[in-house]
């Protein structure tokens, strides 16, 4: 797949600023994604990088900046306009809902849907998460951590994101399970899905992205090819513990 950016962003955001009750968490952020890109933003955790998903995506009010989706500002949108347009994101913490099966809660994935494929969908989240079938009528609250992550992922991609956000996928999970999630991370994007790839885990983000930002108290610090973030003395000393 190509990574040359196309001419507008899909995602931009200028000036981002969003505080708690006074405390102001992000400070003037400015980032982009484009069609077809896979971006990471990295930092310590209370860096702000879930706050900043949780603004892009109408679930925190924006204090001050732009949040432009697919060229329109996100101003006066609820979430569920947002994902309608394809707009998705896989929340920290999975957010499965543990008193449905597996199965319903893929149905619930593709609540703004109205087309014929919903069925189909559902058998394309299992051929990428074979465990998922094998439990179909598990209720999601039994499972374990890894099982759920695959579940979150599983949901989003039911509403056919055209921009899918990933918010500490491989938080809490087993080396396996982390090696499983950012196999699909892979999949994903490789199919066509642009991703803005929130993620503590440092070196496995940075060696997936096409490009990347570092966040650190609610400001973007550093920004540039993935690449050159890997190798750049300043991130590996910070994230990668060298």
């Amino acid at each position: 797949m190509s990574t040359t950016p196309s001419i507008a962003p899909v995602l931009k955001v200028e000036g981002l600023r969003v505080s708690y009750g006074g405390i102001q968490a992000v400070k003037g952020v400015s980032l982009e994604v484009h069609q077809g890109e896979l971006v990471c933003l990295i930092g310590a955790n209370g860096a702000g990088k879930t706050t900043t998903l949780k603004a892009i995506t109408a679930t925190l009010p924006v204090g001050d900046g732009v949040v432009e989706y697919a060229g329109s500002p996100i101003d006066g949108q609820g979430a569920w306009n947002l994902v309608e347009q394809g707009l998705v994101m896989v929340p920290e913490g999975r957010g499965t809902f543990a008193r449905m099966t597996i199965v319903e809660n893929l149905q619930m994935g593709a609540f703004v849907r109205r087309d014929g494929d919903i069925e189909a969908d559902i058998e394309r989240v299992f051929a990428l998460f074979p465990r998922l079938k094998e439990r179909s009528r598990q209720l999601a609250g039994t499972m374990s951590g890894g099982e759920q992550q695959m579940l979150a992922m599983g949901r989003a991609l039911m509403a056919r994101p055209k921009l899918l956000l990933l918010d500490e996928p491989s938080m809490g999970l087993s080396p396996i399970m982390v090696d499983k999630v950012f196999e699909v991370i892979s999949d994903i994007h490789r199919q066509g899905t642009t991703v803005l790839l929130v993620e503590q885990n440092a070196s496995r983000a940075l060696g997936l992205a096409n490009r990347g930002y570092v966040m650190d108290s609610g400001e973007i610090t550093m920004s540039g090819p993935a690449a050159d973030l890997l190798k750049d003395p300043r991130v590996r000393a910070a994230y990668l513990g060298e």
